[in-house]
């Protein structure tokens, strides 16, 4: 049994940040109790793990929750729900899927992965102080988990909280000294206190490990606020041949286009960043 749930639980199901697929470790060991997977539980498993390898999500959901039906005091229920709550949280069900990890945690209290996709919903719904219990009750469990380390300096970040989080950065680097979540978490600690200088080395250090939009853009804006306008340039444009429909390099190229006086330029961006998404408010506030 551990193996068909764990099979499911670790398929690639493009989930957000943050988000884990479920695996064995969280749920009992099983070894002893009998099992026959000739039964419509394992079927109903069976064809929803067919599903997930095809991005069928709404069958899968379905299959899921015919296994739940099927089956209600199977032991791996918590694991299956684990899945059923990660598709609901992929759908933007966000209600849904904390109902779903609220159960699962109910089944395996001491499941990190499940308490780690919880606490990462908890944060989607800006229920900080819950992610946060959920993040220190993954320390006491597994006190080098890097991800619980970042998401609570992160969070203490956003409280105003910059020496606790800059402890919770640094005690990333003495697990890993070449964390890329620490070297992130840095960077925004950095960027906060208006050391854009230093963000942006850390940055580039972060960057030659994983050239992404988000990394660019980040040492764009540090760059723009250091007014080093031909390398924010060049970190938006090839930004922008990652991930084109991100409204928020179109924003960052209208304040580079602003610094640059060219204002014809900047609307047309300005217009390119409202149609991807970005409050026209915040633009307003961000080109002031």
């Amino acid at each position: 049994m551990a193996q068909v749930i764990n099979s499911i639980g670790n398929e690639a199901m493009k989930i957000p940040r943050g988000e884990r697929p479920s695996s064995s470790r969280d749920v009992p060991d099983l070894s002893e109790v009998p099992i026959n997977i000739d039964t419509p539980y394992y079927h109903y498993l069976d064809s929803a793990q067919e599903a997930v390898g095809q991005q069928q999500w709404s069958v899968a959901e379905h299959y899921f929750m015919q296994a739940l039906r099927s089956d209600p005091g199977n032991p791996g229920n918590s694991l299956v729900l684990s899945n059923v709550a990660t598709i609901q949280r992929r759908d933007g069900r966000a209600e849904e899927a904390l109902k779903n990890y609220n159960l699962a945690i109910d089944l395996t209290p001491n499941a990190v992965t499940l308490l780690l996709n919880r606490a990462a919903l908890q944060v989607s719904l800006d229920s900080l102080d819950r992610a946060a219990a959920d993040y220190r009750r993954v320390r006491e469990l597994d006190p080098s988990n890097v991800e619980a380390l970042y998401s609570l300096g992160m969070i203490a970040l956003s409280r105003g909280e910059a020496d606790e989080a800059e402890d919770l950065f640094n005690l990333i680097k003495r697990v890993n000294v070449n964390s890329g979540l620490a070297m992130e978490g840095l960077a925004v600690l950095n960027k906060s206190k208006g050391n854009y200088t230093k963000a942006a080395q850390l940055l580039s250090e972060l960057i030659k490990i994983q050239p992404t939009a988000r990394f660019l853009a980040m040492r764009a804006d540090c760059y723009l606020m250091t007014r080093r306008l031909p390398d924010a340039s060049v970190d938006i444009h090839n930004a922008l041949l990652l991930d084109p429909d991100d409204g928020y390099l179109y924003l960052l190229r209208a304040k580079l286009n602003k610094m640059r006086y060219n204002y014809s330029d900047m609307e047309q961006d300005i217009q390119q960043a409202v149609s991807h998404g970005i409050d026209p408010d915040e633009v307003k506030e961000a080109l002031k």
